[in-house]
């Protein structure tokens, strides 16, 4: 079975598509895809289904939709055992009744959810390790996984919409990690863009902001850095009442205190160090996220504090 929910819900059987197109079947399929392997309770999928009101007759209801999705499996099963001569397995075997719930079987199949997993956690090991070359290959990969919201096209109850959340929540902890990991390889010029509709997108996010105001510096945009942060400090305390966080002002001190004739260049990096990390890298935590950690002038400095430490951007 090949399972996709970073976007579009696409369950497939043998290649077939077991997707049903009814909204409530398709909830009950994209919670079981998320947990593929692992036991829904039927207390779980009641709550996705009628939140905290559920009919008299849910778990009849509940039932129903599982017989129409083992419809749809049993069909998908059917065409391909006869394309490969195996027909052994059947639609109980793929969603299974166990007590107290159900359980899709993946039969080892792929999920996108997984394989995400995966590769950011070759990512942030990259980055421990200071290869920055590798953590942002891998964390890019992880990213292009993503083709929309999770369960984008899937009308979501509340353990969905909770699920959603926290899946976007590890992909900007990737994407922050990513891009750290490009701003210690002095693709400053190359990010701008792409910072630029992030935190249009993300105004308060501060960690983000502050690789922006790193990128603007470092292409020798040091007036556009300051700029930006006073915008940021502006719909901080205008809207909620909070000056932005310890470590983005110390990012403002450092573009401050290096000044105009210190735009930097771009930072060396030793070739070799693709699998052994960039020069004056060291390993760090997979908890930190780098712009209060990363020098203004784009090597990795010995994190000058200011008096507040040396803490890095965390997310609000």
């Amino acid at each position: 079975m090949n399972i996709e929910v970073l976007g579009a819900l696409d369950v497939r059987e043998n290649g077939v598509r077991v997707t049903p197109t009814a909204p409530k079947p398709r909830q009950v399929l994209a919670l079981l895809a998320l947990h593929a392997d692992q036991v829904v309770s039927v207390a779980t999928l009641t709550e996705e289904l009628w939140g905290g009101t559920p009919p008299r007759s849910a778990r009849t209801t509940l039932q129903t939709y599982v017989l129409q999705l083992r419809e749809l499996i049993s069909g998908a099963l059917e065409q391909g055992g006869a394309e490969h001569g195996d027909s052994r397995r059947t639609a109980k075997d793929v969603l299974v009744t166990v007590q107290g719930g159900y359980l899709l079987s993946s039969g080892g199949g792929t999920s996108d959810v997984k394989e995400f997993d995966r590769l950011t956690a070759l990512g942030y090991e990259a980055m421990d390790a200071g290869d920055f070359q590798g953590a942002a290959r891998q964390l890019r990969r992880a990213l292009e996984l993503w083709t929309g919201p999770a369960f984008a096209d899937v009308q979501a109850g509340a353990q969905l919409r909770t699920e959603a959340k926290r899946l976007e929540e590890t992909r900007l902890c990737a994407l922050d990690r990513r891009i750290e990991a490009d701003l210690r390889l002095g693709r400053h010029r190359d990010l701008l863009a792409e910072l630029t509709v992030l935190v249009g997108r993300y105004p308060t996010h501060e960690t983000l902001r502050g690789q922006y105001m790193l990128a603007l510096h470092r292409s020798g945009r040091r007036s556009e850095a300051l700029e930006t942060y006073q915008r940021l400090r502006t719909t901080l305390v205008r809207e909620l009442g909070l000056e932005p966080s310890v470590d983005l002002r110390r990012v403002q001190r450092q573009i401050l205190a290096a000044g105009p004739e210190d735009a930097p260049e771009e930072p060396a990096v030793d070739a070799a160090a693709d699998g052994a990390g960039a020069k004056g890298g060291g390993a760090r935590s997979r908890d930190t996220r780098g712009v209060g950690s990363v020098d203004v002038g784009g090597a990795r400095g010995s994190g000058a504090t200011d008096g507040d430490g040396d803490r890095p951007l965390t997310r609000p």
